[in-house]
């Protein structure tokens, strides 16, 4: 048994490892230490959720946004982002899509869009809430101030996610422009866990600057917050960034990072994301294999798709929501596992 094989095992015991030690196998993973990983993320991962891959309709439901940062095809800056936002009604017609095609979950994403007041959020979560009550609703509209979350969860949204990007403030200050803070990211993700949320934090693989150490950081990171859930994709750069000309991340440090936290965070909601799927044409079926449970196809319409591009090359712009969810079916057939028509919460552990 190799040296990483020890720590993967050590880590699956005690579901933590030093920084040191995390960084050593960030460093030196080989393909076989990969699949000595995956296997028994694989066996974790079934223990708590079996062959079960949870479904989450995703609503892109604005491309503005105040911020600027330096990763990302929406941010302020971006000049030839063609901007666009969805009204109550085209949010509700793509409810009612998902709902149709066995959607129990949906996810509404968007930039950080002051439109949107808090009212307006409330709004749209009470129509959600009220007309699809076996429904959960997650959000995923960026830093607000705790009272804003307190009124977002009293409407009854369900669950918010918030990618913390990096968990080291040095290198969180290479990605962002100065006024927004990793203090800031991380206490949003305190308030929204202690107001009851099922929380997501997450973090891109392969941004620039980015150090095994850091990576290590943000294992760490997901340790002590204990999310619901944790977003994890490859970094991909977009041409009308700062960033364009950056490597991306690869597929093989994204699935190596997938694997570790599902045995840090055993019950953990999983997903294999869209980016992965856009490196690799069996990205997301490869992300299950190493331990995710969460896909999300995309339920907004067809016509928007293309311009909420926050990296470039992104797969499913123009696959209408039936089609991608009979053909991410049978993906996921292929591989042993079945898409499920459930809510898919986090499981106690």
């Amino acid at each position: 048994m190799s040296r990483i094989t020890e720590l993967i095992d050590k880590l699956e015991k005690n579901r933590i490892l030093s920084k040191e030690e995390l960084s050593e196998i960030i460093s030196e993973h080989t393909p076989e230490t990969d699949e000595y990983l995956f296997a028994r993320a694989r066996t974790v991962r079934e223990r708590v959720y079996g062959k079960d891959v949870y479904v989450r309709g995703l609503i892109e439901f604005t491309n503005y946004c105040r911020n600027d940062c330096l990763y990302c095809g929406i941010r302020r800056s971006a000049e030839k982002a063609e901007r666009y936002r969805l009204n109550e009604e085209q949010i509700l017609e793509c409810c009612e899509t998902g709902y149709g095609l066995g959607f129990r979950t949906f996810v509404l994403q968007g930039g950080e869009d002051g439109f949107y007041s808090d009212d307006k959020i409330v709004s749209i979560v009470s129509l959600i809430k009220a007309k699809y009550p076996d429904c959960a609703v997650t959000l995923s509209i960026g830093e607000k101030s705790r009272g804003s979350y307190e009124r977002y969860r009293q409407a009854g949204a369900d669950r918010y996610l918030l990618r913390h990007e990096t968990a080291d403030h040095v290198h969180y200050g290479k990605l962002h422009p100065k006024e927004l803070t990793l203090e800031n990211r991380m206490r949003c993700l305190s308030d929204l866990k202690e107001l009851g949320f099922q929380t997501g934090c997450g973090f891109m693989v392969g941004s620039p600057y980015q150090t095994a150490e850091n990576l290590a950081e943000d294992l760490l990171y997901i340790h002590r917050l204990q999310p619901h859930m944790v977003g994890i994709g490859p970094f991909i750069p977009h041409h009308d960034t700062p960033f364009a000309n950056e490597m991306a991340g690869t597929l093989e440090t994204t699935l190596l990072m997938l694997g570790l936290t599902r045995l840090i965070v055993p019950n953990v909601l999983l997903p294999a994301t869209t980016a992965l799927g856009t490196i690799h044409p069996n990205g997301r079926e490869m992300g299950i294999l190493a331990g995710a449970n969460v896909v999300m196809p995309n339920l907004s319409p067809t016509d928007v798709r293309k311009k909420y591009l926050l990296y470039d090359n992104k797969i499913c712009t123009g696959d209408e929501a039936a089609e991608c969810i009979a053909c991410l079916g049978r993906r996921m057939e292929s591989i042993g596992y079945k898409l499920v028509s459930a809510r898919g919460d986090c499981k106690e552990y």
